[in-house]
């Protein structure tokens, strides 16, 4: 540090080679222990508690949520929050395998380092064993898509096989319709919003239900139409809150009290002629983002339109979209307005609470899942269960080919890489046999967390593989022993393992590259 005191400003650290490394292998190699014990059919969940106002808690398996909650000062580590993050986004599962494979490929790679092979072979190494094992699954997988039973039938054992690992797993084969019926609705759209998903404590997770059309946690405003049918709605967000003036707050200078009744009339006039430019589009509900007040209501249960105010805020646009109207913020040009519609708009009861049900609605594929359960948490985690569900069901009906699950294809892409690396001369045989050893990792914490003997499943299952190259062995949880996955219909998405596959080793890589960690001074307050 002495040569570059006069550099880097006092106060502020720099970690040159070894150290630099050893640090970030270590921050990636905990963070990846951390989620392990989540991964697979018996993974376990973690509680995060957070230490704001409030000590609210979120008990989840999903991978990506547990990093996206906790802090973390090590970069090497923010880089595979990263990568969970992205397989969220972009697949929507496999989210703690993602982690779990880059940190076993950095856990190899720092052995290599010790025994002084160049990072960059180590990386030309994992390259070229990334390529072998992506050409297997590319191989190893099939499609459906032609026949609409079988198709049906592999995305039914898809969305079991995600929610095995998940809260849901006890329902999971209700779950599994529910999601494949929704998904199967979209019509390969592959507009997600159209499913609307609805919480509602009580109850128990198997009185879930899907429902066709959008149903909105709202009350119909007093003295209104409480059913309508063929409904003609306008979605709006505008302010509907001016009909009292509200003079405590501002400064008014009059005479009499007399001119603040005129004040106030005024204000209520302007609110009239406001109504009445809404009621001239021809509606029979109206639906405000903002809060409605009872001197516009009255106007509106007058008119016998039903008025909803204060409809969830994020909610809207999905609302509109379903609708297949457009939100209105000015009321000057009716024939402009693009207005939504539905067959019947009605009050229905969920548990205690009341519920607005629009019931054939102008995007037909839109359907609303309602959530039952014993408590909030149980619910929010189920909401995410059933998001990385749909997810996984959107991308394979997108690419519409399958995998067979269960260790199967980490398994079958060991055995390609090894036979790879015993043809590779030089140091990258090294590394494509640590790639290997990787990749056999994953089936080996899914036995760990099952509390199997995790070393003689995959020794049993290296062997079948090695002696029959069209074997179908992965790992039965249940009898805790080796079987045949296309009996057990354990099935996967190939998008979800291609992005496990590629983003972990381009994670990987990208720390293995780093030989400098350079940490600023923080900013002295004044």
């Amino acid at each position: 540090m002495s040569q570059q005191s006069g550099i880097l400003q006092q106060g502020a650290s720099e970690e040159r080679g070894e150290n630099a490394r050893l640090a970030s292998f270590v921050g990636a190699v905990a963070i990846a222990d951390l989620v392990k014990s989540t991964l697979g059919p018996k993974g376990m969940d973690k509680i995060l508690q957070s230490m704001g106002r409030g000590q609210s808690i979120t008990v989840t398996n999903d991978g990506a949520t547990i990093l996206k909650s906790i802090y973390i000062d090590n970069p090497a580590a923010k880089v595979l929050v990263d990568i969970s993050k992205v397989q969220d986004d972009e697949v929507g599962d496999g989210t703690t395998s993602v982690v779990v494979l880059a940190g076993e490929l950095l856990r190899e790679a720092e052995q290599l380092v010790n025994q002084k092979i160049h990072p960059m072979t180590i990386i030309a190494g994992f390259r070229e064993a990334c390529e072998c094992a992506r050409g297997v699954l590319e191989s190893s997988a099939f499609s459906n898509q032609d026949d609409d039973v079988a198709f049906r039938k592999d995305l039914i054992n898809i969305a079991k096989t995600t929610l095995s690992s998940k809260i849901l797993t006890g329902d999971k084969e209700h779950f599994a319709n529910l999601a494949v019926d929704a998904i199967l609705r979209l019509k390969g759209s592959g507009n997600l919003e159209a499913i609307h998903i609805i919480k509602k404590p009580g109850g128990t997770l198997k009185e879930s239900y899907l429902d066709e059309g959008y149903i909105l946690d709202k009350k119909i405003g007093v003295g209104q139409p409480k059913r309508v049918e063929n409904a003609r709605i306008l979605v709006a967000n505008t302010a509907m809150d001016t009909d009292k003036i509200k003079i405590y707050g501002a400064r008014v200078r009059v005479d009499s009290m007399a001119k603040v009744a005129d004040i106030e009339a005024a204000e209520k006039d302007k609110m009239r002629e406001k109504c009445n430019k809404i009621l001239s589009h021809d509606i029979s509900c109206f639906i405000n983002r903002q809060l409605i007040y009872n001197f516009p209501e009255e106007i509106f249960a007058d008119a016998g339109v039903m008025a909803i105010e204060h409809a969830d805020f994020d909610g809207i646009e999905n609302l509109a979209l379903v609708l297949g109207g457009e939100i209105v913020s000015t009321f000057d040009d009716p024939a402009g307005v693009k207005l939504g519609s539905c067959k019947l708009i009605e009050e229905i009861m969920i548990g205690e609470d009341r519920l607005i049900h629009f019931s054939g609605v102008a995007l037909g594929e839109a359907c609303t899942i309602v959530l039952r359960g014993a408590s909030s948490h149980i619910l929010d985690e189920a909401d995410r269960s059933l998001h990385d569900a749909l997810c996984v069901l959107q991308a394979t009906v997108k690419d519409s080919r399958v995998i067979y699950g269960g260790g199967y294809p980490e398994m079958k892409m060991a055995k390609a890489v090894e036979e790879l690396a015993g043809r590779t001369p030089g140091k990258k045989s090294l590394a494509m046999e640590a790639f290997a050893r990787a990749l056999r990792a994953l089936p080996a914490t899914i036995c760990d967390n099952a509390g199997l003997d995790s070393s003689e499943i995959v020794s049993n299952l290296r062997a079948a593989h090695g002696a029959d190259p069209n074997s179908r062995m992965g790992i039965d949880v249940v009898k805790g022993e080796a079987g045949d996955v296309a009996e057990l219909g354990i099935y996967e998405a190939f998008r979800v393992k291609l992005q496990i596959l590629s983003s972990a080793t381009e994670a990987s890589e990208m720390i293995l590259r780093v030989d400098d960690i350079i940490t600023c001074k923080p900013r002295q307050r004044q």
